[in-house]
This record gives C-alpha cells, structure tokens and sequence, in this order.
C-alpha cells in the first residue's frame, strides 16, 4: 500500500505542475492531494496536520494569485469581460498547439474578445498584453508556491 501511495503522490504531484501552466488542469489541488498521499504513505508520521494545513493555505493562496495576476492585468488595461473570456477560450485552444499556444492563446483570445467588444484594435492590443503578462505573471507565482509547498513538505519529512 505504501508504494501505491508514493506512486499517486509523484503523479499527482508532476501532474499538478504541469496544471500549474495548462489552464484545464488544476495543478495546486493535484500537488496538494498528492503531497497529503505522500504524507499518508508514513501514516502521518514524519508529515503531520500541521504541515498539511501550510501547504492547503498555500494551495487557497494560488487561487488568489492567479485571479489577482490576471484581473488586475486585464483591469489595469481596461478590459471588458470579452476580453477576459477570450482570453480562457485562447488558454484552451492554445493547447492543440503545445507551449507557442500557450503562449499566444490567451493574448490572442483577449484581443479578439476585446476586438469584438469595442472595434478598437489598440484597445485590443494593449488589453491582449495587460491580460497575457498577467496570466504570465500568476503562473510564474503559481509555479513558486508549488515549488514552495515542495518545499515545506520535504523538510518536515527529512526533519
């Protein structure tokens, strides 16, 4: 049972920060789930509730990050909530295009969303950029805290 339990904790975990940067895949529940099976597999011995609870408060801090990151980008510039949805609808379709449209996705989808709310192509581009960097930006934070939870967990377990 302990070997299942460290398996299901490595795929969640590499599968979680994978999900940090593809918009389907939600990456900080899946390396907090994997982290507590990890845990688990020491029946809670070396990682205890304590522990667990700083890494489920820094999981909750990644929802703020990333809602904060691209609102404020997007808000800053702007933008209409056309532009915030084609920038999701981008996210999604970007990935049929691996890491370009990742990339591109979200820009491209804020321009258009933006472009069909108001007719205006420098309002769309400065909007498509403002909501990209932030999304950019709450990914690369996203990234962080994971590597963070990483972390905390491994010197609770080595301590």
């Amino acid at each position: 049972m302990m070997e299942l339990l460290w398996v299901v904790c490595v795929l969640f975990v590499v599968v979680g920060f994978a999900g940090a940067v593809l918009p389907a895949i939600p990456g900080p529940p899946l390396v907090f789930l994997g982290l507590v099976a990890g845990a688990a597999a020491d029946d809670f011995t070396r990682v205890g509730w304590g522990t667990l609870t700083v890494l489920f408060v820094l999981t909750g801090l990644t929802f703020v990050i990333d809602f904060a990151a691209t609102a404020l980008g997007a808000q800053r510039a702007g933008a209409s909530r056309w532009a915030i949805g084609g920038a999701v609808v981008g996210s999604l379709v970007g990935l049929a295009f691996g890491l370009p449209g990742l990339l591109l996705g979200p820009f491209f989808g804020a321009i258009a969303g933006e472009w069909f709310a108001r007719r205006d192509l420098l309002q769309a581009g400065k909007v498509g950029f403002a909501t990209w960097l932030g999304m950019l930006l709450a990914a690369v934070a996203k990234l962080a805290i994971l590597l963070l939870m990483l972390g905390v967990f491994g010197l609770a377990w080595w301590l």
